[in-house]
């Protein structure tokens, strides 16, 4: 898949919305129009900062339920992404957690939204939500059967979650491509605002063989230079919050600074890959 074709870019930065709780979870306020005005000043902000593609997800629903929301949940933020379409240009995705793929496609399809996340596509983990299995045969049917144009992008031994058994990551890459379909895979760290190891976004990226590589948490405008080096696009939302807490709202200041930090360090990538066959070739010269 080119990543080109949704984000414009080939290494997207994308914004996630943590949707204040939606009607029938636990934390429910009651007040529809605060969750669509906080969901409207984020998309704003990731905009006004720069990012280049935006995620919305249930993250404040929790506990969740392990695969299928109630509908109340598929209705709100199917409104919800349209507001946001109609205030911003960016692409937008869906994640409906904890893995209600088939919801999060139905959303896509309806919005015209371009992508999905999905948190368990292929394989089992074991959660808090209980024991998840991924269901790769259902959502990939699915897609066909309503003609979406939208593409999953698949986490690979996602966080907050332990695979039964000891699964090689190589392994697990591999087959959420080649057996799970994935268009892009997506690399965490253990928990939300952790990142995945370096050795282990290079240990993905060979296995991926092309299909691109996300880094799917833990990414700072500290840490984002040396994560990119072995990755082909950021999903960041923690550290783009005020004062870096998941509660707050995004901060625009902080969504520029993190933006600059992952172009900078793609520039210098770029320079770095470009002078490369130049000193090979002074070196074979001499």
């Amino acid at each position: 898949m080119d990543l080109n074709r949704i984000f414009k870019t080939p290494n997207p930065v994308i914004g996630v919305i943590h949707l204040s709780p939606l009607p029938t979870s636990p934390r429910w306020g009651g007040s529809l129009k605060a969750v669509i005005d906080r969901a409207e000043q984020e998309a704003a902000a990731l905009a006004a900062g720069g990012v280049d593609g935006i995620i919305v997800e249930n993250f404040f629903d929790a506990p969740f339920t392990k695969d299928q929301v109630d509908p109340a949940i598929v209705s709100t933020m199917t409104l919800i992404v349209q507001r946001l379409q109609n205030l911003v240009t960016l692409p937008i995705g869906l994640n409906v957690l904890r893995n209600d793929a088939r919801s999060a496609m139905a959303i896509a399809h309806a919005t015209g939204s371009q992508f999905i996340r999905v948190n368990v596509l292929t394989g089992i983990m074991a959660t808090d939500q209980g024991l998840i299995e991924g269901k790769a045969h259902e959502l990939l049917r699915y897609r066909r059967e309503l003609g979406a144009d939208v593409k999953i992008f698949a986490d690979v031994l996602v966080k907050h979650a332990r695979p039964l058994g000891t699964p090689n990551l190589t392994t697990a890459v591999q087959e959420t491509i080649d057996r799970g379909l994935a268009d892009a895979v997506i690399l965490s760290g253990w928990a939300t605002g952790s990142p995945p190891t370096q050795e282990d976004l290079e240990l993905a990226t060979a296995a991926a063989k092309g299909t691109p590589v996300l880094i799917g948490s833990g990414a700072s405008w500290e840490n984002v230079g040396s994560l990119m080096q072995a990755a082909d696009g950021v999903i960041v939302s923690s550290s783009l919050k005020r004062r870096g807490q998941i509660e707050n709202t995004i901060d625009p200041i902080r969504v520029s600074r993190f933006v600059e930090a992952t172009r900078r360090s793609l520039q210098a990538r770029q320079s770095e890959t470009e002078a490369t066959p130049v000193a090979k070739k002074a070196k074979s010269a001499s």
